[in-house]
């Protein structure tokens, strides 16, 4: 899936991975692979600006840590960040819902035809 194929869900997809706890940056790249069977392969390019817009909206708080020597920054979702979790879910609802009822064909409807 193209990066450009999740714009405007990015901010929505990242806050989902961390309702499960918090993450660092590559984890949630690994996540967001994993939870959509591998259909999300995300450059760090596009993950990372969006993390710290996320963080400086308020609906991330991160703090650094060192793993193994290594300085990481981890994530976790912020009460404003679950309520704007489910306010991101409560639209992609209603996309989907209408998106899905002009794209699937209407039964006794020509298919590609005017009527």
């Amino acid at each position: 899936m193209r990066p450009d194929a999740v714009r405007g869900h990015l901010d929505g997809l990242i806050l989902a991975v961390l309702e499960d706890g918090p993450r660092h940056g590559y984890a949630i790249i690994e996540a967001l692979q994993t939870r959509s069977g591998g259909a999300l392969d995300l450059p760090t390019g596009t993950v990372y600006p969006a993390l710290r817009r996320l963080e400086r909206a308020a609906l991330l708080s991160g703090t650094w840590s060192t793993v193994a020597g290594r300085e990481r920054r981890t994530y976790t979702l912020t009460r404003s960040g679950r309520h704007a979790l489910a306010g991101q879910r409560a639209e992609w609802n209603e996309f989907s819902a209408v998106v899905d009822a002009v794209l699937r064909p209407a039964a006794g409807r020509p298919a590609g035809g005017l009527s």
